[in-house]
């Protein structure tokens, strides 16, 4: 994806079934949620023969591709609070990384108004449309046509990169001998995923966290997701909400990377972005287009109103990224590649506790 100067870039074969019961008190603007028992299932495709471009941590040797996350992401009472498994990755690349030499600065950013073309209230929108006028508080008035039943499916999460993973520890600079992108979902945009359907199933949802690897021929990506996603929905009609969880990658002129980066409830989180699409221009058979945007803008409010400055401005523009197949799919960018992993998993949390919030006044 691109977007002028500025790049966007866009798991590991098993399958896990979980059941899971737990309760979660959340302090601060979100009070108290009272939930329930729900089902959270995984899945995961085989890989491809082309393996190039799915490369692995240059200096993770040691550590076998297919172990699997830690099912401890639902367990802190504290949204805040890290899971232990990111804090024993933190302390082991910490050690890792110890003889690293710089080759970058990381530029923490944190946007706000600025690139915003339209501003009501919190929601804050770039249309990077040609023909295509917004009026947000108008578009906000329009109630989604959602209809949740909790025992059932409601939620496809999956990953079109799904090899793209973020930094391992808080540093200002960069090594360029390491690269952000892995089959290894305990380090990439996958344990990000899992941390979102974790949170939503505890807070009762039933959720659908796909794993399997799009992008191990990059250029395929978005047509062997598609096949993913046409897969779930004629398993599971009842889905009705279909997030692709990406990470960006914005990198200046001057080889410097920035990081998109809030302190939220005295913690650093990466800042996500919201991609919807119009049909227009080179963009055909996307007629449901403005109910995507109608829920990308609830969402938008629902996330800045609970976690003020965790968003950026949405990004409306002339895509599809196969957010024609229901009309409540988005593309989420959960942070860059210059973020750490720990601050893309709080934000993935505060994102799941804000969907459910928003679900809550659509479920039967």
């Amino acid at each position: 994806m691109k977007n002028g100067n500025i790049k966007h870039t866009d798991i590991i074969t098993f399958a896990v079934s979980a059941v899971i019961i737990s309760a979660l008190i959340l302090s601060g603007s979100m009070g108290k949620l009272s939930l329930a028992m729900a089902s959270v299932v995984f899945y995961s495709g085989n890989k491809t023969e082309s393996e190039s471009q799915a490369v692995e941590f240059t200096k993770e040797e040691t550590v076998p591709a297919t172990t699997q996350p830690k099912k401890n992401a639902v367990k802190n009472d504290d949204i805040t609070e890290t899971p232990s498994d990111i804090k024993e990755l933190i302390e082991k690349y910490t050690k890792l990384f110890a003889d690293d030499k710089k080759d970058g600065d990381i530029k923490p950013v944190t946007y706000k108004e600025s690139g915003a073309t339209h501003i009501f209230q919190n929601v804050r929108v770039k249309n990077n449309t040609d023909t295509k006028p917004l009026d947000i508080e108008n578009v906000l008035s329009q109630r989604l046509e959602l209809s949740i039943d909790k025992s059932k499916p409601a939620v496809l999460i999956f990953h079109s990169h799904t090899s793209e993973g973020y930094e391992m520890i808080e540093r200002d600079w960069y090594a360029c001998d390491y690269t952000a992108r892995s089959n290894d979902e305990n380090r990439n945009i996958v344990r990000v995923g899992t941390e979102i359907a974790d949170y939503l199933t505890n807070m009762g949802y039933t959720v659908i966290h796909d794993k399997t690897i799009h992008d191990d021929n990059y250029s395929d990506s978005y047509s062997e997701s598609r096949k993913t996603v046409e897969k779930h929905l004629e398993e599971h009609p009842e889905i009705q909400i279909v997030l692709d969880i990406h990470r960006d990658a914005i990198t200046q002129n001057n080889g410097d990377k920035i990081k998109p980066v809030n302190t939220i409830s005295g913690k650093k989180a990466a800042q996500l972005m919201i991609i919807t699409g119009a049909e227009e221009g080179k963009v055909e058979d996307f007629p449901d287009w403005e109910y995507n945007l109608r829920f990308a803008l609830q969402l938008q409010k629902k996330c800045e109103t609970m976690f003020p400055g965790l968003m950026r401005p949405v990004l409306f523009s002339q895509r599809k990224y196969n957010m024609d197949m229901t009309r409540f799919s988005l593309l989420i960018e959960m942070g860059s590649e210059a973020n750490t992993l720990e601050e893309a998993c709080y934000s993935g949390r505060m994102l799941a506790a804000a969907l459910a919030s928003l679900m809550e006044e659509y479920t039967e």
